[in-house]
Formats: C-alpha cells, structure tokens, sequence
C-alpha cells in the first residue's frame, strides 16, 4: 500500500478523525432541563464558590488539548498550525484509543512563546492537563518550563518527554538481551533537538555511563557552534571529552539512538560500532540507516520508527497511558518518578514467550501495555506527593 496516497484520499473521506459525542440525553424537557437551563446554573455556582469542582462537577477531569504552533511537524518542519491539524487529530484519535482520553487539537497562530503561554495559560481552566506537540526547539524548552512553573496542572511535552520514555524503554530490553549493563556503556545520539536533549538528560538519569551527543556540526564539544540548551546538556555529556563527527563518535559506542535525519550512518560506522551493538534509526519517514544495512553491518539489535518494520519505537506506547495515570490521580505536574515508571512499565510489558531481538517492545496496539503505563504512572505519582487523589 501507498501510505501517502492512500491516507490522503481517507482523510477526505474521513473529514475529520474526531468528533464530540454528547454524554447525556436531551430529548425530554426533563432532560434538557437538568442538562442545561435552568438546572445547569447549580453546578455552575458550586464551581464558583470552589473552582476545584470543576474536575467533578464537568468533563474537565479527562480532558487535555494537543497544542503545537505549527512549527515542527512530524518531520516536515515549520508548515504552519493549520497544516498540523491532522497530526494534532491524529494524536488526540490515539489519545481515546489507548488512554480513553478525550483530546482536543489547538494548533496556535503564533511563534512568539510569550504569546504561546499566555494563550495556554487562559485556556488551562477547561483541562486536566498540557500536551505540547510539535513546537521547535530552542523555544519549546522555555514554553514548557514556565508553564510547568505557572500551572497546577500537568505540562508534558510530548517530543521530548515521550520520546525519552520510549526510547528508555527500548534500551532497558535491548540491553538485556545483549548483556550489557547500563552504567557501563557509551550510547551516541544523533540529532541534537528537543527529542535528542531530552533523550539525553533522561538515560543518564537512569543511569547510562556516558552519553555522547551529535548535531549536523559533529559532536557536541568545545569550540563547536551550540545554542544554549546544547551547550547545557554538552556539560553533562561526552565523558572523554572526543571530538568530531558522528562518524568519530561511534567507533566503539554500545548504542545508537538517531532522531535527526534520513541516511546519516553508513554501513562503516555500524561496524566500527562494539560488538552487540544496539541500533536505534527513528528518523520519519526515511531512517539514519535501514534496518536491513544496520543488521546486515552487525547491530544485533535494530529499532526504527516505522511501524511496518520490528521494534517500531514511538511515542504513542506512553502519552496515552501517562496521561490516564495523571488524570485519575489528578495529578499537580508529570515527574521524573513517574517518567521513570511509565519507561519500566512500557519495558516490562512484552511478555516474555515474546521478548526477542524483534520484539523489545509491545505494540502500540496493545492495551494492555498501556493499562501497566497508567497504573505505574499513577503510583508513582502518588508516592512523590504530587497525586490529589
């Protein structure tokens, strides 16, 4: 099948991937009465006396938009907020598949973060929680981290956070199986955005020895051209302080994680690469290298972000799961505890009659996985005392 072809033409069929489904009746007077005037007005005047009945007295409780501005969508770039509706809808489908959470797509006509917040911050009364989808970096680190300051509710943005989580998840299996501690490898990451940052701050914070990270000009080091996240994370990373290009960095690395961009790696830095190695190419929709040339150039394990191929590692296995746990404790903020649990959860769930160098993670199918994801994440939250419930 053509994916490309065949989803437009669905779209157009489809018109939409998500509609409102009324929860109550209103074809009586009885009905319509209580579900809107004059009934409504009680609720209305509990919420107001005490603005936390807002979480039991409306929807409010499960509800969470997808917000993005447009401005790194899906691999295609900065097309602009309407162009990222149909991935926002598609995340908000996935949303009440997996997680039964009702989701609702905000594509925002701004690029300027203080208008981006301040928009949030109005609309935060009507959610449970934030998802930020889809918003470049440098910019996207500060939007988060002022709403997270600002709000009582749950900021997660997705491209960082998610990713890390799933991409934990894959590393924690993949290093089981090719009998390797995590404290003692050196894993290299290619692409040196949002998704990169994050996926480095979070393995080291489960402990992988060193982290060596590459953006288009080589590895992030001394004397190398970085913004200011970069040169951050550049204090924490590169153990040994190499220098270089990607191709330096993964001569005698345990791992590869690639979120940057199609047909970086060749067949040659794969086998410079520790025996066992681990190979994960997530680029969408071509990877850094195919599968076929990773193993064929001796990983022996390979992930990707295709769905049409073994050990798809997506971010669709957590937002869903981590928000269901969020949600029913109504939760203050999404930390690091419950990040940590949510990667465990998403591991632990392949059963292990399945767990192979093909399967190190469960399909994103599979609701069972993300039922482990929510009950985790909701314990953990309630052991950090960050759980209302």
């Amino acid at each position: 099948m053509n994916y490309r072809e065949e989803s437009l033409k669905r779209h157009a069929e489809w018109r939409g991937k998500i509609e409102i489904v009324p929860r109550v009746e209103v074809d009586s007077r009885e009905k319509l009465s209580l579900a809107y005037t004059p009934g409504v007005a009680e609720p209305c005047l509990a919420i107001q006396k005490d603005p936390e009945k807002s979480f039991t007295l409306t929807r409010r409780w499960n509800t969470v938009p997808v917000i993005t501005d447009g401005t790194a969508i899906l691999g295609l770039g900065d097309i602009g907020p309407e162009a990222g509706m149909p991935v926002m809808e598609g995340k908000c489908a996935l949303f009440k598949a997996f997680g039964d959470v009702d989701a609702y797509p905000l594509c925002i006509r701004s690029k300027d973060p203080d208008e981006i917040i301040k928009t949030i911050e109005l609309l935060a009364g009507s959610f449970g929680g934030i998802n930020l989808e889809d918003i470049s970096a440098p910019r996207c680190f500060e939007i988060e981290r002022r709403l997270i300051e600002d709000l009582d509710i749950p900021v997660f943005h997705d491209d960082q956070h998610g990713t890390a989580i799933v991409m934990a998840a894959a590393l924690l299996n993949a290093l089981k199986l090719v009998g390797k501690r995590i404290g003692e490898i050196r894993l290299v990451i290619n692409g040196a955005g949002a998704a990169g940052i994050s996926i480095a701050k979070f393995l080291i914070e489960i402990g992988v020895g060193d982290v060596v990270l590459c953006d288009r000009f080589g590895i992030l080091s001394d004397g190398v051209q970085m913004n200011d996240a970069q040169r951050e994370i550049s204090r924490v990373t590169n153990r040994d302080k190499i220098k270089g290009t990607l191709a330096d960095a993964m001569k005698g690395a345990d791992a590869f994680v690639g979120v940057s961009g199609p047909n970086c790696v060749t067949k040659e830095m794969v086998r410079s690469m520790k025996s066992r190695a681990i190979v994960f190419a997530c680029a969408n929709p071509t990877p850094e290298i195919s599968r076929e040339d990773a193993l064929e150039a001796g990983a022996e394990i390979v992930g990707t972000g295709s769905s049409e191929k073994p050990n798809q590692i997506n971010n669709v296995l957590v937002f869903p799961g981590l928000f269901r746990g969020a949600l029913d404790v109504r939760a203050r903020k999404i930390n690091f505890e419950m990040m940590r649990a949510a990667a465990e959860a998403i591991a632990n769930s392949v059963p292990m009659c399945d767990f192979s160098a093909e399967k190190i993670l469960p399909f994103a199918y599979e609701k069972g996985a993300h039922e482990q994801v929510a009950r985790a994440v909701a314990d953990a939250a309630r052991r950090t005392g960050v759980a209302r419930l």
